[in-house]
């Protein structure tokens, strides 16, 4: 018992886990009675049991366990954190209590759960059970599939997933085990309780008798639907409302709500879908086109089999279809196009939404079947029809299904409106839009008058149909013209039909809308008699005097409601009507009738007059207008020949039109006449007043088509004129709603061939009329005119281009009334509202897309399907405007989507885009076949394709709107492909649309779970753009479908997605606001006839500004239609009857007069606060508010004063659009948007301060252009608030705001701008002190000394107190801005500023001197009040804000007058002036120019290389005839290129190309070229670090300048003379800057940049062949040894270095003998030693190794053996891994060619064998004298008879030079001695024997520094390389460190050799040249020195040089003390 005791102790938990079972027994019962305490279900004590409940369940003792399960249930019913657990605990349950014996045990399993899933854990719940289905023990089986059971019973079918517990059922009715099958049994008829039918086809399988058991026990169910007995958590309020429902007997909502539920599961759902196109046979498509129709039915009923499967795997199916369509469409036997119709039912019923991209193919080639009579097939037929239809939309088939409207087949025409009548019933009022209804109803109309009696009763079926969905209100409109008879017919067809929807009554609402219109019904129906039933119908027309008789009934057509009396005439016989209308007029008018035809003029005009009172007299409804018009044109009619009786006959029709009910009818009878007269001097205008009447009477568009027609088929060219001249002004006064620009398209171009210039030039100006309001989309009409034709249609567009059209003001009667039916009058205007791109003729190009170009497009060969490509580009740009039908070419284009050749897929990105504007919005029928796989190509891993494929996108999305895209699951399955450039772009371009749209298709949810894996994944881009489309899902979607959409991710996603999920509901957008009515219908093309809204006061939304950024507009007109994305660049429609909308589309800026002035005095007589705060407050905002109510739009400033920063952003956006267009408004208004901008500056949001400085750059500018002042009140208001901005700590910001202080200067003067900024610098914020301070020092260079308020000496006093400022940057602009100031004035400036601290006049003297610029007389700019800054002003200013006085452009230095340097023409900026001996007046014939010093402490010269001799210069033979002053002006020149000022810069490149381009001239840069060089590539240096990161730089310039650069060098590079005197270490860093600019992107994204790359290409070619060849294959090895070492170099720098190396291997054998290759070997030999081959091979590219090994193995190839003997520099051979590598290939070479030609073998044997035979030996001797005799080869020769002599010292060679002559053989002797000297290292050339010791002719002689020789034949000259080595011993000499010189290996040994200069970087050289370069400005300084100083500098002595050096250090100190 002591262990019973123990146990008792222990705590609950523990007890749990005791090994004893009656521990864990009493453990179980505690902790149940603990869990039934505990109230609180976040109580920390659940916790504790955590990682117990699961041994609750399973424990091994049965007793114990019974009581673990009800522990564990009542855990899991209350503890908060039990759904931790689920996973674990129930599969515990699954395996070990479900196979328990006792019942129990079971039940308590079940019933945990159970629990589980009301605890929201279904799903986890689900999988565990599903699992247990696969265990062995049929007991457990049972149960999970009884828990199942019980769980969808209770919890229903929505928290139930059915599909997976269908997918097993099969599987379970084969068990052995009955009690398996008995239980599948129940849950089979469980399941079908829930989805009825849906679980038939997934069932259909199983045993016969169990189906049909399960049909038993199917049929017994009830039919009521089910409902969930019991709820989640979250759902238990639901059940609680439930009850009490039940309880109130009453469970009708109930009811409803669930009954969603039963049709919610698809079957098709639930199925597997099967994979076909590999089951087909193999041999199908061989045999569908056999010729025995046996074999082709074999092959179509084997795919019949195959699509009997309903659910099919996606997959490519377009060759299938194209067999089918063709069976159906060509096959002669009908059984098998039936069969073939069965196919395509199955595989639409298969495929679903996945067959839409085929059924465009299909569509017409079925209905085109038709035509066949059997039944069956017909039914065939009908049945794939109708079964495509419903894979795809009404839409994207609607222009087949028209186009096959029209064939004369009347069987055809039959079943073509049937099966739209059958469409029509799947469509709902939305899903059938007017746009959608409006063709179909106007072909079927045609049908209801067709002679065959099935076609018109299938069209009355089709109409009465599309009635039924869309109701009467929606489909009336088009059937204006429609009998009663036929229209009771259409009525009553559509009582009959049931629609699939389950909307029963659409009619309801609808009928009620025909009771106020009798009249209109009976006008409807009399339409279509012309002459007597006109006269019958009232027709409404506008009654300009008096609308208020107007009834208000919706009008149709735009034209009014009868008004009152029609209701009840409508309703009786016509024939009353006719005589009740005729009986009153007859009287007068039947005598004037007999008057009209006398003979005497003065009777008829009498008669006329008689007439007119008749008309004024009779009432609208009473007068029978067409019979009145006929009696007027009847005899003499329109020909009457008196003019006075004409003008009152025109004026009648005028008064009959205007008062009467006018019709087409009688217009017709007029117009004819009307236009016969309008060209009549004396009738004319009354001409144009009656049709201007009949116009207003039956609407314009059809008036104006009328009358133009007419004129165009009548002769005479002054009615032509004049009727174009009318035209032109009735659209201004009717606007342009409803003209049908097509039919006037072809007039116009008859009119502009006119012979008679009045017609063209009326023509002319009818487009500019069209033009306001068509835009530029007008002229791809008439591109093909003549030139001078078009140019003058241009001239009139210029003219036209920024005015708004006006207001219509006739013809708006009509639409004010319709106003009030909520905008019913879009329907008239609909008739020609097509946008203008519809209108264009377009051509059919399928016949050109013949089967031969599509091979093309898919050939093997890339150039073939490259010329496919282009000739399909070819066709389009042809065409211009295409059809919809474009054969087989989207199949051709889809594949070379993903073509291998990148180039191709651009080319094919290209053709789809043009592709897109070309069809229109007919491209939405391609969107699934052509437009998904584009968005598969934003997956590329290219950046530039990636974005053509997204500029592609975006053309498509442009014309079809985001619906297509969106619709069906393509979209989602993109996304869930895991590529990161795919998902970042595809995210994004998601992001951009969906906000624009206002509803989307419900496949978007299928994004979400592809959406949530994008926040997480890997990519840090994908994960941001995810974020960033998260919250426009989220807007679209709602956060509920959202959040619940995260159920199927893992625990730790979910939280984390929940979180963002939160974060974006905060961010989340408003939907845009919904569009007028009149909008609401999709806007594809309805542009154009829709601006002229009825009540504007003015279309300015359709304004310029809305021409050249239709983005924007789109995106910020507030409550624009979704669909006006696709309007594409036209005019916003404004057209709405809403008046908030309205208001939208007028000015927002309304001019007050005298409204500012009136402000102003207010706020001077202290009315209003005056504009002065800290921070504003309310009472300002509110102030502020009131005063822009009576100037600013209502709905404008709603935006400008919400809460949201967003509706900030989009008033600032509306305002930039307006800007320009509305510029009186925003002057008027100019005070208070100014006050507004300074609210926006305290607003804590960044983008809209960025967005209110953009405004404000574009405001200053449009001020400035219109030459405007700033007034007082306006300056005072705002500048203080903007200069507290330029202390902004954001870069960006404050460089915008020096921007607005620098254009303010232009409508504001600086001397009053500048006490502002004064003020600014008091400022706490040390950053605005600095910025402040700088811009005065802006305004004083500028504007000179006159700004400084209220005197310079205040101002200057107040500036100089912050040069002792604690901030350094303070301290810096206050000196910079003095020293500004001594620039401009002088030394005065001391007395100005006062007395100084002596700290802070030490620093300002300090400052002055280094600035080192000397007063100028007079400033630049000194009394210009009202300034204009020029170019150069502005880029000083810009320098001087850089900060320290150097940078200052030299360009202002220039400006004054300077000098000292009387030589030079322009003044040499002083930072490079050091006139050593000017200083001192020591006029010696030496003069040095050096840098200002006085920055360096004298120590710092000695460190990098120092003190070089005074550089002289060889009197070279070109320079002795030349001025000293040419040099210094090229230096001067040569300075100012690498000017920080890019004017400057390119001034000076010019004068130096001058220079280079004449061959006479160019040889004066003779020995200035490394000097050039080097101020070249700093330039290029600069540009690429400072200038394209300057964002205020305009690119152009920029590219202006990289031209002049690229110009010189390739001009520098064409003079071989001058290319040669480039040194190493300058080619090393030109090279290098030359590709650091090749691989510029930011070069590649402007407009020129390609240019620019394909210059410097051209450039770096020139340098390789140009350049002498050993220093740029040296430069060249040092530059790709760099890079390699260079860890932030890229790989593709290595990459191109190393192509020009290969260049140069290219180049050598041409090359060879002019390189040293000595040199060459060292380098290469330096290469290895730091990159030996291990570390090489270890690269990542094996390019390097690859390019050594192929230079290497040319050399020896062209060198043979003699290779080795280039190996003198390198210092202990033995070690270079070089010659052990030139060793083996040269063996190698050997064994290769075994015996190499004679003397090759020669050379090697006298090398190898000592003992060759003395034939031998001569030959090679005489060999080596050939090459001394030779020009080319004397070096070489010489070299090598030197290593003959050395190796065969007892060679006797007298021989050979006793023949020669005696010159001949000293110079062979002096040679070989030269050689000595040289191999053994000797210090110095013995100048005695007056040869050149430079053996190389190669070496380019540099006039800098060469040594020009006497005695030397070959005239050579001795390169800069010796004086570099003989500085090194001076140094050495003088103590100097040589260390930083180099880090190569000393070369003492080498010095005589001056074609080996230590390849020093040009920066190294510049150190060398004693810092003279700040910048590196200037280069060499050149002195001439007599010639015996030139041979004297061959031997300096150490003497000499400390002398010169002591000599430089008095000399400094003497100036340095002479400044002080």
């Amino acid at each position: 018992m002591g262990d019973d005791s123990e146990w008792l102790k222990l705590p609950v938990d523990q007890k749990c886990e005791h090994k004893l079972w009656k521990a864990r027994l009493s453990g179980y019962e505690e902790a149940l009675k603990i869990f039934q305490k505990i109230k609180d279900e976040k109580s920390p004590e659940w916790s504790k049991f955590l990682g117990l409940i699961k041994k609750f369940v399973t424990d091994s003792n049965a007793v114990v366990q019974l009581k673990g399960l009800e522990a564990a249930l009542v855990y899991v019913e209350n503890a908060h954190v039990a759904g931790k657990t689920t996973g674990e605990v129930v599969s515990g349950v699954v395996s070990k209590v479900f196979n328990q014996p006792k019942a129990k045990a079971k039940e308590l399993g079940i019933e945990i759960c159970l629990m589980y899933i009301e605890i929201e854990k279904g799903e986890a719940v689900q999988e565990e059970l599903l699992k247990g289905l696969d265990n062995k023990n049929p007991k457990i089986i049972v149960a999970c599939v009884e828990t199942l059971r019980k769980a969808l019973s209770e919890f229903g079918s929505k928290i139930i997933l059915l599909k997976p517990v269908i997918k097993v059922l099969p599987k379970l009715f084969e068990s052995r085990e009955k009690a398996v099958r008995d239980e599948a049994k129940l849950i089979a008829v469980e399941i079908y309780r829930w989805i009825r039918d849906a679980l038939r086809p997934p069932l259909q399988n199983i045993n016969s008798v169990q189906l049909k058991e399960l049909e038993e026990e199917w049929v017994k169910l009830p039919t009521s639907a089910p409902r969930p007995t019991r709820f989640l958590r979250s759902q238990q309020e639901l059940e609680a409302k439930l009850e009490q429902q039940q309880s109130a007997g009453g469970d009708a909502e109930g009811g409803g709500d669930d009954g969603d539920e039963v049709p919610q599961i698809d079957a098709y759902e639930l199925l597997e879908a099967v994979e076909i196109l590999s089951k087909l046979p193999k041999d199908f498509y061989d045999k569908i086109e056999a010729k025995k129709w046996q074999e082709r039915k074999e092959a179509l009923e084997a795919v019949e089999v195959l699509v009997k499967n309903p659910k099919l795997e996606a997959g490519d199916y377009a060759d299938l279809v194209k067999a089918l369509k063709k069976v159906v469409g060509k096959d002669t036997n009908v059984m098998l196009v039936a069969l073939a119709a069965k196919c395509l039912t199955g595989l639409a019923v298969g495929l679903r939404k996945k067959f839409g991209q085929y059924a465009g193919h299909v569509v017409p080639t079925i209905l085109e079947k038709f035509k066949e009579k059997k039944p069956q097939v017909v039914q065939a037929l009908q049945e794939a029809i109708d079964a495509i239809f419903l894979t795809t939309t009404l839409q994207n088939i609607s222009e087949d299904v028209l186009a096959v409207m029209d064939n004369k087949n009347p069987t055809i025409k039959q079943q073509t409106s049937l099966f739209i009548a059958r469409s029509f019933r799947h469509c709902t009022a939305s899903t059938l839009p007017k746009s959608l209804l409006k063709p179909f109803c106007a072909a079927l109309l045609k049908h209801i008058n067709d002679s065959a009696p099935e076609v018109r009763d299938a069209a009355f079926e089709a109409l009465g149909t599309a009635l039924k969905v869309v109701g009467e209100k929606a489909v009336n409109p088009f059937l204006a013209d429609v009998d009663k008879l036929k229209l009771d017919k259409i009525k009553e067809c559509s009582e009959k039909v049931e629609l699939i929807h389950g909307k029963k009554a659409g009619l309801a609402a609808d009928k009620k809308e025909f009771k106020p219109l009798p009249g209109r019904t009976a006008a409807s129906g009399a339409a279509g008699d012309k002459d007597t039933k006109d006269i019958s119908a009232p027709k409404p027309g506008p009654l300009k005097k008096a609308p208020a008789a107007k009834a208000g009934g919706p009008p149709k057509k735009g034209k009014p409601a009868a008004p009152g009396g029609a209701g009840n005439t409508g309703t009786k016989n016509k024939k009353g009507l006719e005589t009740k209308e005729i009986v009153e007029p007859e009287l007068s008018i039947e005598v004037c009738e007999e008057k009209l035809r006398l003979g005497n003029w003065k009777e008829r005009l009498a008669c006329m007059e008689e007439f007119q009172k008749a008309v004024e007299l009779m009432d609208r409804t009473e007068m029978p207008c067409q019979a009145l018009v006929r009696m007027l044109a009847k005899k003499p009619g329109w020909k009457e020949t008196n003019f006075q009786v004409m003008q009152m006959k025109l004026h009648i029709v005028a008064l009959i039109a205007q008062k009467g009910n006018f019709s087409k009818t009688s217009a017709q009878i007029v117009l004819d006449g009307l236009v016969d007269k309008i060209g009549d001097v004396k009738c004319g205008n009354n001409a144009k007043e009656a049709m201007t009447a009949i116009a207003e009477a039956c609407m314009l568009p059809w008036t104006a088509e009328q009358v133009v027609s007419m004129a165009f088929s009548q002769k005479n060219p002054k009615n032509q004129s004049e009727t174009l001249n009318w035209l032109s002004n009735a659209i201004k006064e009717f606007g342009f709603s409803g003209l049908n620009v097509k039919a006037f398209i072809s007039n116009v171009k008859t009119a502009l061939a006119a012979t008679n210039p009045a017609v063209r030039t009326a023509a002319i100006t009818l487009l500019g009329v069209m033009y306001l309001y068509v835009g530029p989309s007008l002229r791809m009409f008439f591109e093909d005119e003549k030139p001078a034709l078009l140019s003058q249609i241009d001239a009139e567009f210029e003219k036209m281009q920024g005015q708004s059209p006006p207001a219509p003001t006739r013809g708006i009667s009509k639409h004010s009334t319709s106003g009030t039916d909520e905008g019913e009058d879009g329907d008239e205007p609909d008739d020609g509202s097509n946008d203008v791109v519809d209108l264009l003729p377009r051509t059919e190009i399928s016949d050109k897309i013949t089967s031969e170009l599509v091979s093309k497009i898919g050939d093997k060969n890339w150039k073939i399907r490259k010329e496919g490509l282009d000739e399909v580009a070819g066709i389009i740009n042809e065409a211009k405007f295409i059809q919809p039908n474009i054969g087989e070419l989207p199949t051709a284009l889809k594949g070379r989507l993903n073509d291998s050749n990148k180039i191709l897929v651009q080319q094919t990105l290209n053709i789809l885009q043009q592709l897109a504007v070309a069809m229109g919005p007919n491209i939405k029928q391609h969107v699934k076949n052509l437009g998904i796989p584009i968005i598969t190509v934003l997956g590329d891993s290219k950046n530039n394709v990636r974005a053509a494929a997204l500029a592609t996108v975006n053309a498509w999305a442009e014309q079809t709107g985001m619906k297509e895209w969106l619709e069906g699951e393509d979209l989602s399955e993109e996304l869930k492909k895991e590529n990161p450039f795919l998902r970042q772009e595809l995210l994004g371009w998601l992001a951009e649309k969906l906000p624009t749209l206002r509803s989307t298709p419900t496949d978007l949810i299928l994004c979400v779970p592809h959406l949530y894996s994008c926040l997480e994944d890997r990519n840090g881009d994908v994960r941001k753009k995810a974020q960033d489309a998260l919250p426009f899902f989220m807007m679209h979607l709602g956060y509920e479908k959202m959040a619940k959409a995260t159920g199927k991710l893992k625990p730790t996603s979910k939280d984390q997605v929940l979180a963002m999920l939160e974060k974006a509901k905060a961010n989340m957008p408003a939907k845009p606001a919904p569009p007028a009515k009149a909008t609401s219908k999709p806007m594809g093309g309805s542009a154009p006839a829709k601006f002229q809204l009825a009540s504007a006061p003015a279309e300015d939304s359709v304004s310029s500004s809305a021409e050249p950024k239709p983005d924007l507009k789109k995106a910020k007109a507030p409550g624009l239609s979704s669909k006006a994305k696709s309007a594409q660049g036209k005019k916003v429609p404004s057209k709405t009857s809403l008046k908030e909308d309205e208001d939208k589309s007028g000015p927002i800026f309304i001019v007050v007069p005298n409204g500012k002035e009136q402000r102003m005095k207010d706020e001077k007589g202290l009315k209003v606060l005056k504009w002065n705060f800290t921070t504003p407050r309310d009472e300002y905002i509110e102030q502020l508010k009131t005063q822009m109510s009576s100037c600013v739009a209502k709905w404008l400033q709603d935006e400008m004063f919400h809460s949201d920063f967003q509706h900030h952003n989009k008033a600032l956006a509306v305002m930039v659009d307006h800007l320009e267009s509305e510029k009186e408004g925003v002057i008027g208004c100019l005070d208070l948007i100014l006050k507004w901008l300074t609210l926006r500056f305290f607003d804590t949001n960044t983008s809209v301060l960025m967005k209110a400085l953009e405004y404000l750059k574009l405001l200053f500018t449009l001020l400035s252009e219109e030459e405007y002042h700033l007034t007082e009140s306006e300056a005072s208001s705002f500048i203080p608030y903007l200069v507290v901005k330029v202390g902004e700590p954001k870069d960006v910001i404050r460089k915008d705001v020096r921007a607005i202080l620098n254009r303010m200067c232009l409508v504001y003067p600086a001397s009053k701008m500048f006490p502002f900024i004064m003020e600014g610098t008091k400022s706490k914020n040390s950053k605005q002190r600095a910025e402040c301070l700088e811009e005065l020092g802006c305004l004083v260079e500028s504007y000179g000394m006159n700004v400084c308020q209220p005197t310079p000496g205040k101002a200057l006093k107040e500036i100089a107190v912050h040069i002792g400022d604690r901030d350094n940057a303070v301290r810096n602009a206050a000196l910079n801005t003095i020293v500004t100031v001594y620039n401009v004035h002088g030394d005065q400036v001391f007395k100005l500023i006062g007395n100084l601290s002596e700290k802070d006049m030490s620093m300002l003297e300090e400052r002055i001197k280094r600035s080192a610029k000397r007063p100028s007389a007079a400033p630049i700019k000194q009394v210009e009040e009202k300034p204009q800054r020029a170019q150069n002003i502005s880029s000083n200013a810009n320098m001087l804000r850089k900060g320290p006085a150097e940078d200052m452009s030299s360009k202002l230095n220039q400006a004054r007058s300077m000098s000292g340097h009387p030589e030079a023409a322009q003044m040499v900026r002083r930072e490079f002036q050091l006139d050593l001996d000017e200083i001192e007046n020591d006029n010696g014939t030496v003069r040095c120019e050096m840098p200002e010093l006085v920055q360096h402490k004298l120590d710092d010269i000695f460190e990098p290389v120092l003190i070089p001799e005074p550089k002289i210069r060889a009197v070279s033979p070109h320079f002795d005839d030349m001025h000293s002053n040419t040099a210094s002006t090229i230096n001067f020149i040569i300075s100012q290129v690498a000017s920080g000022d890019i004017n400057t810069s390119i001034q000076a490149l010019t004068q130096i190309d001058e220079v280079l381009r004449q061959e006479d001239k160019a040889e004066a840069m003779s020995g200035h070229i490394d000097q050039f060089l080097i101020a070249t590539f700093m330039q290029l240096r600069l540009i690429y670090n400072t200038h394209m990161a300057d964002e205020k730089l305009e690119k152009d310039e920029i590219i202006k300048l990289y031209s002049c650069i690229i110009g010189n060098m390739i001009s520098l590079f064409q003079i071989e003379s001058l290319a040669r005197e480039a040194s190493t270490g300058v080619l090393k860093d030109l090279m290098h800057g030359l590709i650091t600019l090749m691989l510029d992107s930011r070069i590649e994204d402007l407009e020129e940049g390609q240019q620019v790359i394909r210059s410097v290409n051209l450039l770096v070619v020139k340098v390789l062949e140009k350049s002498d060849q050993t220093n740029i294959l040296s430069a060249l090895l040092v530059l790709l040894q760099d890079s390699l070492l260079a860890t932030a170099s890229s790989p593709k720098f290595s990459e191109l270095v190393m192509k020009c190396l290969w260049r140069m291997v290219r180049l050598l054998p041409d090359t060879i003998n002019s390189i040293n290759l000595d040199r060459i070997l060292l380098d290469i030999h330096i290469f290895m030693k730091v990159f030996p081959k291990e570390k090489l091979k270890q690269c990542k590219s094996e390019f390097p190794i690859r390019t050594l090994k192929t230079l290497l193995h040319t050399l020896c190839k062209l060198k043979g053996p003699k290779i080795l003997d280039h190996l003198t520099m390198i210092d202990n051979k033995n070690e270079s891994e070089l010659e052990a590598h030139l060793c083996r290939m040269m063996k190698h070479s050997m064994d290769q060619t075994g015996s190499k030609s004679d003397k090759e073998t020669e050379k090697g044997a006298s090398r190898i064998d000592e003992k060759s035979s003395k034939a031998k030996v001569n030959d090679f001797l005489a060999e080596i004298f050939k090459k001394i005799g030779s020009k080319e080869n004397t070096k070489e020769g010489l070299a090598e008879l030197y290593e003959y002599k050395k190796k065969y010292s007892d060679a006797d060679i007298e021989p050979f030079l006793k023949n020669s002559s005696q010159f001949f053989q000293s110079y062979v002797e002096r040679g070989l001695r030269v050689i000595e000297m040289e191999r053994e290292g000797k210090g110095r050339i013995s100048t005695s024997t007056g040869i050149s010791p430079q053996m190389e002719v190669t070496c380019v002689p540099t006039p800098t520094s060469t040594v020009s020789s006497i005695g030397n034949t070959n005239g050579e000259e001795v390169g800069p390389s010796v004086y570099l080595e003989r500085l090194k011993i001076l140094r050495q000499r003088c103590g100097l460190d040589n260390t930083k010189q180099d880090d190569r290996p000393p070369l003492t040994s080498l010095l005589s050799k001056p074609a080996v200069p230590t390849v020093a970087s040009s920066t190294d050289m510049l150190h060398s040249k004693l810092s003279q370069l700040r910048e590196s400005r200037e280069q060499h300084q050149h002195s001439d020195l007599d010639s015996n100083q030139t041979h004297s500098s061959g031997t300096v002595t150490s003497s000499s040089s400390t002398a010169n050096i002591d000599d430089l250090k008095k000399r400094l100190e003497r100036i340095k003390s002479s400044r002080k």
